[in-house]
């Protein structure tokens, strides 16, 4: 009973941060690319703050998969 709610647990580690980071990685490049077609001049900065804030997303998804594969050394 216990290594099935473990693996239920991993599933749910990876699912989660999975669509959290994909729904943030969306709205962020949404709203970059809204700011970059109302200042066209500041498109260098809003670009290199874009890349920087989707690699620190993607880092917390990295974080949960860590996680998960923890929890499922444990089974």
């Amino acid at each position: 009973m216990e290594k099935g709610l473990i693996a239920i647990a991993a599933a749910l580690v990876l699912c989660i941060t999975g669509a959290a980071t994909a729904i943030a990685q969306g709205r962020t490049a949404s709203h970059a690319m809204e700011a970059i077609a109302r200042q066209p001049e500041a498109a260098g900065d809003i670009r290199g703050s874009l890349i920087l804030s989707l690699a620190l997303m993607e880092a917390l998804t990295i974080y949960g998969m860590l996680v998960a594969f923890m929890l499922v050394g444990k089974i």
